[in-house]
């Protein structure tokens, strides 16, 4: 079982874009999927087609109550499990800052977990407590990014907090950058994308995933874009970097 979570402390980027359509897109593979969505917002559930309000249990049980993560699993239209996230899930870093394991309560929660061959966790868009449970249990971290100026200095913050992190997490890595929204007309992009390349190499994600309408409007319908517009750009794209993250695992089981 591999867990890789998808984390950019910048907004906007595409990071709840990308768990949605990559567990979608591994699913369609055959591979078992759970997607944990690790953000108050909830748009990672509701893009998977539930209902983020009417979840019986959500992640947030499982954090602060100490439900078994196993009873918060719930099968998405979009053919993979689910754990959802809401608004339960806000001011956590306030009710658990005094607790000393705070940190560890996801790993923990996952302990007992099996008979996947990928979890995904979307993360919030910050370097908070969740992001953090979320890098102390994950193996890999994938960081969707746009090529722009701003978004550079993000990724040196975020390279650096993973750096730190090793600390409690040994496994933890960058799994790869991906290049998101990504408009081959814009030269800024072009140039940014090239310095990315200059300097990651070969943690750069061969594929991109382009700036597509059909993938803007699927999380509206509550899909996945392969559900959506499986001819689209956006999810030829998504299959193509499941394609990648499984031959990755494939040559390196834990790289």
């Amino acid at each position: 079982m591999e867990i890789l979570a998808i984390a950019n402390q910048k907004g906007g980027v595409g990071k709840t874009t990308t768990a949605v359509n990559l567990a979608a897109s591994l699913a369609a593979r055959r591979k078992k999927v759970l997607l944990i969505d690790l953000d108050p917002q909830g748009n990672a559930t509701s893009g998977t087609g539930l209902e983020k309000r009417e979840l019986p249990l959500s992640i947030a049980d499982v954090l602060l109550d100490g439900i078994a993560l196993t009873d918060a699993i719930y099968q998405s239209p979009a053919g993979f499990d689910v754990v959802g996230a809401n608004r339960d899930l806000s001011g956590i870093d306030i009710t658990l800052m005094n607790k000393s394991d705070s940190h560890l309560l996801l790993s923990q929660a996952m302990g007992s977990l099996e008979g996947y061959d990928y979890v995904i966790i979307d993360c919030a868009p910050s370097l908070n407590l969740l992001t953090i449970n979320a890098m102390v249990a994950t193996q890999g971290v994938i960081i969707p990014m746009q090529c722009e100026y701003y978004a550079l200095e993000g990724l040196a913050d975020l390279s650096q907090t993973i750096d730190r992190l090793k600390e409690l997490n040994p496994k933890l890595h960058i799994r790869g950058v991906l290049r998101t929204l990504f408009d081959s007309r814009n030269t800024l992009a072009n140039d940014v994308s090239a310095e990315l390349e200059a300097h990651f190499g070969d943690l750069m994600f061969a594929t991109i995933i382009p700036r597509n309408v059909r993938l803007a409007e699927a999380p509206a319908h509550g899909v996945p874009v392969l559900s959506y517009e499986k001819g689209s750009k956006g999810a030829q794209a998504y299959r193509k970097l499941a394609s990648e993250v499984i031959k990755q695992s494939q040559q390196s089981p834990l790289a």
